[in-house]
């Protein structure tokens, strides 16, 4: 009895035991969670990490990386130019930055593969012919189809909304509708470049020429994207400047004939082979969690980029090296991500977030910078309120340069996708007023960058991704 006692004794026992290892790997496994942890714990863990974040500012600001992430982005932009989707450009500026970071040391360096849109400008021209001679400065919208060989020849309709355009919809066949809509904001004024040209042929239009969306020109044109709708015949539209679109409005207010011959070569070839850029700094503790830090690659097919988005691309690589340099590695993996594509809609990015999102429950935090690496302010953050007060705490760790203010609404059109699947989302907030100024046009070239507030956007962005990454459980849904 003694001896079947003891091995019935033993049995409990090696079952508790076996329990209690699968309770321990449960717990190991599972992605942490700061759900039930005060907040006053939370801070004074994040404050330990004050010196570390004093020191990778200083090596950013002061130190030996002072000015080297724009150095990085001047000679990429001066070797690669501009690099719009599906271009041999683009090919060439993925094929840089891979060498770029293998050469650097990061660790996994490599590309995953996407297909991407193939939009070409071609020979593209316009001229107004009446009231009097004049040629306006046009840049066509991507995706927009061309003209007929010989161009369009017809009367231009000038109107200042999409609500004026139903009213006259009567007067609108066979001619170009002119937009000199009002800016207003670039969320909200966008929608007139984004479906001018479906609403202009929904009433008859045969083209459509759109007022560039800034809020400040020297008479320089702004493209980007355009939308068709679907079951809407295919107009030719293109954006002109501000200057020309004004003078338009002028001369039909005073009853003027105006008359345009429109030229435009445009062309959508079938889709392309591209990559996303990755490289990391594997976690030490937790690999298999990820706080992404991005910019994108692609640019339009005029200026160099530099600003839009070369700027985030430099950062997103700075903020790895400064601490890779400070021989720091944080318990999750850092991940920066170059994305392919993001003018056409963020193509390479919708792509990854589908090769990807089977392990969402392992992405900490999406980070994006695409509105320039002006001066610093802060961050704009998405996420729960407990993750809230978590990220306020860390930028206190920015106080030293004055960078600590978190907003609502993280932004970025490749971190959208996970930041409405639940993931935390932060985009970099500076002092963009002249963003809009260089957008989308031949101004976006490196004389928009200052190698100053790009070394404080890295020091931002390297303390912010480093310290998520290595605090002990990851932010709370």
């Amino acid at each position: 009895m003694a001896g079947s006692k003891s091995r019935c004794l033993n049995s409990i026992s090696q079952v508790l035991l076996t329990l209690l290892i699968l309770r321990c790997l449960q717990c190991h496994s599972r992605p942490h969670s700061y759900d039930s942890k005060p907040l006053s714990e939370i801070s004074k863990e994040i404050f330990k990490y004050s010196d570390i974040a004093q020191r990778i500012i200083n090596l950013a600001v002061y130190g030996k990386a002072q000015n080297r992430s724009y150095e990085r982005l001047a000679e990429f932009t001066d070797t690669v130019g501009n690099k719009v989707s599906g271009s041999k450009n683009l090919d060439l500026a993925i094929k840089y930055m891979y060498n770029a970071l293998t050469w650097d040391g990061l660790e996994n360096v490599h590309l995953e593969q996407v297909k991407i849109p193939h939009w070409v400008r071609g020979e593209e021209s316009a001229v107004m012919l009446l009231p009097r001679n004049h040629t306006l400065a046009i840049l066509g919208l991507g995706s927009s189809v061309g003209t007929p060989p010989g161009g369009i020849e017809a009367e231009v309709m000038v109107v200042e909304s999409f609500e004026e355009l139903k009213k006259r919809a009567s007067e609108a066949k066979g001619k170009i509708v002119v937009y000199n809509q009002p800016f207003v904001s670039y969320g909200e004024t966008v929608a007139y470049r984004a479906s001018g040209a479906s609403e202009a042929a929904k009433v008859g239009a045969v083209a459509s020429l759109i007022r560039s969306v800034t809020p400040f020109s020297i008479n320089s044109p702004h493209t980007g994207w355009q939308w068709y709708q679907p079951g809407v015949p295919q107009i030719p539209t293109a954006c002109i400047t501000v200057e020309d679109a004004q003078m338009m409005v002028r001369m039909a207010r005073r009853g003027q004939r105006i008359v345009v011959h429109l030229t435009m070569g445009a062309q959508t070839l079938p889709d392309v082979d591209s990559y996303n850029t990755v490289a990391e700094i594997t976690g030490s503790k937790h690999p298999e969690q990820v706080v992404l830090l991005s910019g994108h690659l692609d640019s339009w097919d005029v200026g160099q980029g530099a600003m839009d988005d070369g700027g985030g691309v430099a950062i997103s690589w700075e903020a790895l090296s400064l601490i890779r340099d400070l021989g720091l590695r944080p318990k999750r993996t850092l991940r920066t991500v170059l994305w392919s594509a993001e003018e056409p809609g963020g193509v390479g990015a919708a792509q990854y977030f589908q090769q990807h999102k089977a392990n969402i429950s392992n992405f900490d935090l999406v980070m994006e910078s695409d509105l320039g690496t002006f001066s610093p302010l802060g961050l704009q953050f998405t996420g729960s309120d407990k993750a809230r007060a978590i990220m306020k705490e860390v930028m206190k760790l920015l106080a030293p340069i004055n960078v600590t203010s978190l907003e609502e609404h993280g932004e970025g059109t490749d971190i959208n996708m996970w930041m409405k699947a639940g993931v935390p989302g932060a985009s970099l907030h500076t002092a963009d007023q002249r963003y809009f100024w260089f957008h989308h046009s031949d101004g976006d070239t490196m004389s928009v960058q200052n190698p100053e507030e790009m070394n404080l956007c890295s020091a931002v962005w390297a303390v912010v991704a480093y310290v998520v990454a290595d605090l002990e459980e990851m932010l709370p849904r």
